[in-house]
């Protein structure tokens, strides 16, 4: 299954960062350093969570 890779509007194109694709019903993460490195997969669940807590502010994000 390919994976279409995202990174956020606020990583410059030159950045190294956090990419995020969906894979199935779950979510993949991965380094961008390391594209052809492994990926954590989570479910659709704990990502939309996850997401949902830096919106509210459980998880602080750096400035």
């Amino acid at each position: 299954m390919n994976v279409v890779w995202h990174k956020s509007s606020y990583s410059a194109s030159n950045s190294n960062c956090v990419e995020m694709g969906v894979f199935g019903a779950s979510v993949a993460v991965r380094d961008s350093k390391d594209p052809h490195g492994p990926s954590l997969n989570i479910s659709a669940r704990a990502w939309s969570e996850f997401i949902s807590g830096i919106g509210t502010g459980i998880f602080p994000v750096a400035k």
